[in-house]
């Protein structure tokens, strides 16, 4: 079983990400950490990885092509896996495909929140953000660099909802609800997908 994660700046996905790692006994893969790995190593803010990536498309394509061949490995080796990335569900498109959104006042207050802790302002890597003000108009900027990138490179918008098999909103609910329902969803999806089997071994 594969489950791929994407969704809007600021919804909670890597933390619900770990949670259901924790609950499935999971492996998990986050493509935006091995991104801002990236970033560091080059001496760079993932803001200037982002700009960088506009004109230089192995550091999206290389990073989503290795991550789609582990995720594969992995769940041939047995595991369950669960991929954190933008753009996963369409290299993935066996994978139970989820959507966490956050109304963008929300996600940028939880971000902004982060940045005041060093450890997670280092995690993130996202360079000198003065104001909340500042971290709103950057996510939407973020946001509008991804879209014309995923574009570009592979003709998607990972913000368009009617990609993803689930869309979860966790503006006003935590990220262990938001976990709850995603592991409701993937209980059903996983019962019709046996009960599918059976019907055809049936026929």
């Amino acid at each position: 079983m594969i489950i791929t994660i994407s969704g809007t700046p600021g919804s909670g996905k890597s933390t619900v990400a770990k949670i259901l790692v924790e609950k499935l006994k999971a492996e998990r893969i986050y493509v935006g950490g091995i991104r801002r790995e990236i970033a560091r190593k080059k001496g760079w803010t993932l803001e200037e990885l982002n700009k960088y990536a506009q004109t230089h498309p192995e550091t999206d394509v290389d990073v989503d092509k290795d991550v789609t061949v582990q995720a594969r490995q992995l769940e041939k080796a047995g595991k369950k896996v669960i991929v954190e990335g933008r753009t996963q569900y369409h290299f993935l498109p066996e994978s139970i495909k989820i959507y966490i959104k956050v109304e963008p006042e929300e996600g940028a207050r939880r971000i902004w929140n982060d940045l005041q802790e060093k450890e997670l302002r280092d995690q993130r890597n996202e360079g000198n953000i003065a104001s909340f003000e500042q971290m709103k108009l950057r996510m939407k900027q973020r946001q509008q660099e991804d879209i014309k990138r995923y574009q570009k490179y592979y003709s998607i918008n990972p913000y368009d909802e009617s990609h993803y098999d689930l869309v979860v909103d966790s503006t006003a609910i935590s990220a262990e609800e938001v976990a709850e329902k995603i592991l409701s969803y993937v209980k059903k999806y996983l019962r019709k997908q046996e009960a599918n089997k059976s019907q055809n071994k049936n026929l």
